[in-house]
């Protein structure tokens, strides 16, 4: 439902936390240079965890971050993974979005410092693939992601939009 407040229109809907995924990530990462359309990486993720009240388990090692860094210095994301639940199901995560931090938040996160929130952005739009009908819902709702860099990978936390 849609609601109007002094002229401007308000949503009336809402995130409600889903879950936080905690990713590890590797050093190793592959430098492909600078392609047609700005410079491409690619970043393995070398596994981690995830809970929320109503999921928890294991990031399953083996997946990547593609990156392309924009000449504008903006990091657009694509990562794939699969999550492991406590229970045994198998989630295909496919997880897009953006990052801008400028060079010296980069740099504090190398020398293994604390990034203040307030010195990047770092969003997500993250899909599910499932089989089975256990977890069919994360197929079935939208969900955003808010980033947090560290110096072991990121941290991940998932908002349904209800």
């Amino acid at each position: 439902m849609n609601t109007r407040i002094g002229g401007n229109l308000k949503l009336a809907h809402g995130l409600e936390f889903f879950m936080e995924a905690k990713v590890l990530t590797g050093s190793d990462v592959q430098e492909l240079g600078v392609t047609q359309k700005g410079k491409r990486r690619v970043i393995p993720i070398l596994g981690g965890t995830f809970e929320g009240p109503n999921i928890k388990g294991i990031v399953v090692p083996g997946g990547a971050d593609w990156q392309l860094i924009r000449s504008d210095g903006v990091k657009e994301i694509e990562a794939r993974y699969t999550l492991q639940t406590d229970d045994g199901h198998l989630i295909y995560v496919e997880n897009r979005g953006i990052i801008y931090d400028p060079e010296q938040a980069i740099e504090k996160l190398k020398r293994g410092e604390y990034m203040p929130p307030e010195t990047y952005y770092f969003r997500t739009t993250p899909t599910f693939e499932v089989s089975g009908e256990r977890y069919v819902m994360l197929t079935r709702t939208f969900y955003v992601g808010v980033g947090e860099p560290n110096p072991t990978g990121v941290h991940i936390k998932f908002y349904k939009l209800t």
